[in-house]
């Protein structure tokens, strides 16, 4: 599984009830979650870039899940583990595109992170993510 499968690149405006629905460029709204900075591996950078993005909620599966991948590229597994914890047990669902245009559900993207960072996929040499 490539690392950049976990990635959330845009977050649809779609209703809860539309998640199901396939997604269509139409029908979403790109969010800034530090896509060009974790395409590069500058993960400090796309913390900040993050935390700083006041458009985003806290609690944003996108943003949680950035989040967290940068904080597992830097091997900080306890904060990566809370973030993709809080995004896969979140109330709100949305559908998430990851950088191989694979649509998916924020929790079940969640998930599939976790067991990412629990078999160290993150720390992997020459493995580059984006949103």
């Amino acid at each position: 599984m490539a690392l950049g499968t976990t990635l959330a690149l845009v977050l649809l405006t779609a209703a809860p009830a539309q998640i199901a629905q396939q997604a269509d460029a139409s029908t979403v709204a790109p969010v800034d979650v530090a896509y060009e900075e974790l395409a590069v591996g500058e993960n400090n950078a796309a913390i900040e870039r993050i935390e700083q993005n006041a458009d985003l909620d806290r609690d944003d599966p996108a943003r949680l899940i950035n989040l967290g991948i940068a904080h597992a590229r830097q091997g900080d597994d306890l904060a990566a583990r809370a973030m993709f914890t809080a995004a896969a047990r979140n109330e709100q669902r949305f559908q998430l595109e990851t950088a191989q245009g694979e649509w998916m559900d924020s929790r079940d993207l969640a998930r599939r992170a976790l067991v990412m960072l629990d078999r160290g996929e993150f720390r992997a040499k020459g493995r580059v993510a984006s949103r």
